[in-house]
């Protein structure tokens, strides 16, 4: 079997840019958990009452174009929000057909006690370019992920869990414990025998 040959980069600049991922991931996954700690919530939970902190949406439409994600993304982020109790989701009193979504007294609790949200900090950092630098880091953005491979998945809201974040994630490990403490002591009783049937 031919060995797989190590990529070789090109240099200083190639590890400039790791050591920028590096930096950016670290601080990201701190500042999620952060989140998950003082909050109870996902990393993309957070930054979604952020985006509502200034305004109530009127849409989910609206609040996906302040969270620069897709309709279907922040959609299932904010019906986990809805679902703790942190925002509000009503009918419209304009039409009566459409949604307008509000954080709830407990969701502005929540902000006042936490720090910005990895992408509020990722979004304030992009605005500071200037508009042809951004331009051009967008395109070299997209050329590397295309080179990844990874062009093509779906872009999810970051630090969001399939399950709901955090609680999803509890829920789930709590559930696999009790099957597990419920398998062993199955095993104990069928592989075990009475001192009944022992005595012959």
């Amino acid at each position: 079997m031919p060995r797989r040959r190590s990529p070789g980069g090109r240099g200083p600049d190639a590890r400039a840019v790791l050591d920028a991922l590096r930096r950016t991931v670290r601080a990201f996954r701190a500042a999620a958990q952060t989140a998950e700690r003082a909050l109870g919530i996902s990393g993309a939970q957070h930054f979604v009452l952020e985006r509502l902190a200034d305004a109530p949406a009127v849409s989910l439409n609206e609040l996906a174009a302040r969270t620069l994600t897709h309709k279907s993304s922040v959609s299932v982020v904010a019906s986990r929000l809805v679902a703790r109790g942190l925002v509000r989701r009503e009918r419209s009193a304009a039409d009566g057909r459409g949604i307008v979504l509000t954080l709830t007294a407990a969701g502005r609790r929540a902000l006042a006690r936490s720090p910005d949200s990895a992408q509020h900090r990722m979004l304030t950092a992009l605005q500071r370019f200037p508009p042809a630098q951004l331009a051009r880091f967008a395109r070299l953005f997209e050329r590397f992920t295309d080179e990844l491979g990874v062009a093509g998945l779906e872009p999810t809201m970051l630090f969001e869990e399939e399950g709901g974040g955090p609680a999803g994630g509890r829920e789930r490990r709590s559930r696999g414990a009790r099957s597990a403490r419920h398998s062993r002591r199955g095993r104990g009783r069928t592989g075990t025998k009475s001192n009944h049937e022992r005595r012959p």
